[in-house]
């Protein structure tokens, strides 16, 4: 079991993950500014019961630049939460214990009580982007499937994402991960 306060501590504030990138620096922070927290999503209160968002990331995928941003600006607004970005490479142990298919996909969100135990995680992306690209990952070709993965992510606004991690958040401690929920129907 991975020591997630040790691991809280070392993680970086989003701002500073941000500062820290390089190339894809301008997508992370333009995401960041025009991202919207609908009203639904902040009228959670965390204030009894505070959460971490432990993410492993890293500032070149797709997947994490679309979805992280929006985590962060409702950590912003939604009191009794923070997060931190891990960055997987440099963390592979921990990484290993949440693989997609085998794989190390990411993002991967961990939530945390005020403990620092795990309730639960979610990713790499929304539950029904997630299928849509498993179902045609084999048979279309990488040049058409990632504009329509970014196509599907501007078209939600980052509303499955932060439904899939609100509902993670809200479970109770358990033993070991959990998986996310399926996504909430449209």
């Amino acid at each position: 079991m991975p020591d997630f306060r040790r691991l809280w501590d070392d993680a970086l504030p989003f701002h500073a993950f941000v500062d820290a990138s390089t190339e894809h620096r301008g997508l992370w922070e333009g995401i960041h500014r025009i991202a919207i927290v609908p009203d639904w999503a902040r009228q959670h209160d965390f204030t009894a019961a505070p959460r971490h968002l432990l993410v492993l990331a890293e500032d070149w995928c797709g997947d994490a630049s679309n979805t992280i941003p929006i985590l962060a600006k409702l950590v912003e607004q939604l009191p009794g939460v923070d997060l931190r970005i891990l960055r997987r490479d440099e963390h592979p142990a921990v990484m290993d214990r949440y693989l997609t298919n085998g794989s190390r996909s990411i993002p991967i969100v961990i939530a945390l009580d005020a403990d620092f135990r795990e309730l639960g995680h979610w990713g790499p992306r929304p539950g029904e982007l997630q299928a849509w690209v498993m179902a045609n990952l084999g048979t279309a070709p990488k040049a058409e499937l990632y504009p329509a993965v970014r196509k599907w992510y501007a078209r939600d606004r980052g509303e499955s994402t932060l439904r899939e991690v609100l509902a993670v958040t809200r479970e109770t401690p358990t033993p070991g991960p959990v998986s996310a929920p399926a996504p909430a129907p449209e």
